[in-house]
C-alpha cells in the first residue's frame, strides 16, 4: 500500500493501491481509465525511484530563446557605448568585419540592455 498526500501523485499512487486490493492489474486499469502499459510503468518507477518516482520530471532541455552568449552582448554594448550614433545595421556589420556575427535586429534589442547608451556616452 502506497500513502501519500501530495496531490500529484495520489491517482498513480490509488492506481497502484487498487491493483494490489484488486489482485488484478487489467480491472484496476479499466476502472481508472489508464493503459496497463502505463500502469507498469508506474510500478517501474516506484520499483527503482520509491513514490518520489511518481512525480513529473521535466525531461526537455531549456529553450533559450532570444539569448546570445555573453561574449557577444558586450562586444555590441561595448560598441554601442564607443559609437552611440550608429544605428543597429551598421552595429551589425562593423562587427562582422570583428568576427562577431551578429543580425541587426539582435544589436537592437541589446541596445536596451537597461543602459541609456546615448546619455551614458554624454556623461
Amino acid at each position: 500500500m502506497f500513502h501519500t498526500s501530495n496531490p500529484i501523485i495520489k491517482h498513480k499512487a490509488g492506481l497502484l493501491n487498487l491493483a494490489s486490493e484488486l489482485q488484478n492489474v487489467s480491472k484496476a486499469c479499466k476502472i481508472m481509465g489508464v493503459s496497463r502499459d502505463t500502469f507498469y510503468r508506474y510500478q517501474e518507477l516506484v520499483e527503482t525511484d520509491g513514490l518520489e518516482g511518481l512525480i513529473n520530471r521535466e525531461r526537455r532541455v531549456p529553450n533559450l530563446k532570444n539569448r546570445v552568449n555573453e561574449r557577444t552582448e558586450q562586444a555590441v554594448i561595448g560598441y554601442a557605448v564607443d559609437f552611440p550614433a550608429h544605428g543597429q545595421h551598421r552595429t551589425s556589420n562593423e562587427l562582422r568585419k570583428r568576427g562577431v556575427f551578429v543580425s541587426g535586429s539582435v544589436a537592437s534589442a541589446l541596445f536596451g540592455c537597461g543602459t541609456n547608451l546615448r546619455i551614458s556616452k554624454a556623461a
